[in-house]
């Protein structure tokens, strides 16, 4: 019985595993249809010039001539619309769709159904599985529903305050989640409420717009210009939103992001360094060609990647080789906080096999990932997941002291290099 039982343990973990990647694949597939399209649309509409006269008097308003792939292309956009609607005509609304679907299933699978593992921090709050679920689900909801409402407001046609504003409304969110979940956690939920947005903005505005335009233009009228040009800035709103939306994605890889004291403002930064980096290749698209925007959100990155970087640790680091902690006190925390999830046969629930394959059953295998402890328990501070064992801040300098006193070696940092999720 207990060999069956764990049998359908292991099983159970594999099908989590295999439902992870699949998941995980076809969001990343599929964002890059959408982000693709953004990218390609936004250059297109600030790339066309005026045509010439016989265009006009056909309601052409733009055109662009390309290359690729060994053959030329040209394409047009119609002040309102064509004449007569084409046989076929092209929608571009599922990559948005299809991202923003499997964005939800992946988030749902890891944060909801693994809640105890990557959404619940213990050190943070006391919210239990289910009470974190619904909060996690009112603040995603409560967001793009405010998203919504700016974008019905007066302040939408004053570009830079909207932008002001929801920079100032991202810094609330991304503290106020900062409180409550695990790190790792806040910067998804942020990723998630703007992704809500963003396929929101097709599906409420971008999409009743093309359709409207359709229905006129079968009907023999002219479209009123309001729909389309309400379209056209929500999709320059997901066209500034791409670049940070990708940071978030790739974010729980690089946890000396998140787990920072101050990770939440750290995601703001990023995020606004993002919207910046995008605004230069927009400009350029116009014919506006400004390499400050570009220079400048590149040193912000580094500069802020050089306050991120975890000075402390080289500070303390002298001060810790004047004491000394046995093999035996640190196998004891090791045991206590790390093989509980990274063993060959884990003790927690969450986990039937170690993660990322990472064991930890002995002295001699900690100290041959002495790097990888280093950097994930004493650097970053992002293991155990959640705090879920509740190590102290002790325990934590205990283990710095001797990790501080073992021999270091370039196998040690390539394992570290290979550590990362």
């Amino acid at each position: 019985m207990v060999l069956e039982a764990l049998g359908l343990a292991g099983l159970e973990n594999y099908f989590f595993e295999l439902a992870h990647l699949v998941l995980r694949y076809f969001h990343v597939i599929a964002g890059i249809a959408w982000i693709g399209a953004s990218f390609y649309f936004v250059w297109l509409d600030n790339n066309l010039q005026t045509p010439p006269k016989w265009k006009q008097d056909k309601g052409i308003r733009g055109d662009l001539w390309a290359i690729h792939g060994g053959g030329f292309y040209e394409v047009a956009k119609y002040q309102n619309g064509p004449e007569q609607m084409p046989s076929t005509l092209h929608w571009f609304k599922w990559e948005a769709y299809t991202t923003w679907i499997s964005g939800i299933l992946l988030f749902s699978l890891l944060y909801y159904v693994g809640a105890d593992a990557y959404l619940l921090d213990t050190n943070k709050s006391s919210l239990d599985k289910a009470s974190a679920i619904g909060v996690s689900l009112a603040i995603i909801g409560s967001g793009y529903l405010i998203y919504r409402l700016l974008c019905k407001s007066p302040l939408v046609d004053n570009g830079k305050l909207f932008a002001l504003v929801a920079i100032g409304l991202l810094a609330l969110y991304s503290w106020g989640l900062d409180q409550l979940f695990t790190d790792r956690a806040v910067y998804i939920h942020i990723g998630a409420i703007i992704g809500t947005c963003m396929a929101g903005n097709v599906y409420h505005v971008i999409m009743p717009s093309q359709r409207y335009m359709v229905a006129e233009v079968e009907a023999g009228r002219i479209p009123d210009s309001t729909p389309g040009l309400k379209a056209k800035l929500c999709s320059v709103h997901n066209n500034y939103a791409t670049l940070p939306v990708i940071f978030i994605m790739l974010s729980n890889h690089f946890a000396y992001t998140y787990s920072h004291p101050y990770g939440w403002l750290i995601l703001v930064a990023l995020f606004v360094i993002g919207m910046w980096i995008r605004h230069f290749f927009n400009l350029k698209h116009q014919g506006v060609y400004k390499p400050q925007v570009l220079v400048s959100g590149v040193a912000a990155f580094f500069a802020l990647m050089l306050v991120v970087a975890p000075w402390h640790v080289v500070n303390t680091q002298t001060n810790l080789a004047s004491e000394t902690i046995s093999d035996q006190q640190a196998w004891q925390i090791i045991d206590k906080h790390c093989t509980e999830c990274h063993s060959q046969t884990p003790r927690s629930q969450l986990f039937q096999t170690a993660p990322n394959g990472f064991i930890l059953d002995s002295v001699t295998q900690a100290k041959k990932l002495s790097a990888f402890i280093h950097t994930r328990a004493i650097v970053n501070r992002d293991m155990p997941l959640g705090n879920m064992t509740k190590m102290t801040d002790d325990e934590r300098q205990q283990l710095a002291i001797w990790l501080a006193g073992l021999p270091s070696s370039k196998d040690e940092l390539s394992n570290n290099t290979e550590a990362g999720e």
